[in-house]
């Protein structure tokens, strides 16, 4: 009864899911897949991949995570491990490319087009990150998105602790004012991520 294994699996807490898969059950990793594919490719769109690209890349994380899941323990959620995995391996695939070069530490900016809020003056969070520069989307995508520390992210961008710091901060400023209630407050919340 196949339906009767999916429907068992959907039942299980993401930790006996990795256990599962870890003791070479595929069945277990494919359900994995089925509830965080869309959250990692979620995830890489708003890190700049196109579509077509944030499957690639999600396909290769989760093919990557398989082959560590044993490496898995638990201590946080699956979504957060595998986003980290799909962030690296995205930023990779971009210094394969060169275009990291828009990253540099003097500020370079990529000017990219900033899309007016809807009739109801309502805007979401992936039409407010297409208004950040591009160092910024990155720098938020991988702080807040993937889960990695203002640190981790220096490192995978091969940028100064401060610089990434700024484009958090200034990334957030920006998303803050824009994602504001018509004539209200703009929205308050810090994340201690040193």
């Amino acid at each position: 009864m196949p339906g009767s294994t999916t429907m068992a699996l959907a039942s299980l807490h993401d930790v006996e899911l990795c256990a599962r898969a870890a003791s070479g059950e595929r069945k277990a990793f494919g359900e994995l897949v089925r509830r965080h594919g869309s959250a990692v490719r979620g995830l890489l769109r708003r890190m700049g991949a196109q579509a077509a690209e944030a499957d690639d890349v999600a396909q290769d994380a989760f093919l990557a995570g398989f082959e560590r899941i044993a490496e898995f323990r638990g201590e946080g959620a699956f979504v957060g491990w595998i986003k980290k995995i799909a962030a690296r391996l995205y930023l990779r695939r971009l210094q394969r490319e060169r275009r990291l070069g828009i990253f540099s530490a003097e500020g370079n900016e990529a000017d990219l087009e900033v899309h007016d809020a809807d009739a109801d003056g309502r805007i979401d969070l992936d039409e407010a990150l297409k208004g950040l520069g591009a160092s910024e989307r990155m720098c938020v995508s991988l702080c807040f998105g993937a889960g990695l520390s203002h640190a981790e992210a220096a490192e995978a961008l091969n940028l100064p602790l401060g610089t990434v710091k700024s484009h958090v901060k200034r990334g957030l400023d920006k998303l803050r004012t824009r994602l504001a209630p018509a004539g209200g407050a703009v929205l308050e919340g810090r994340r201690g991520n040193g």
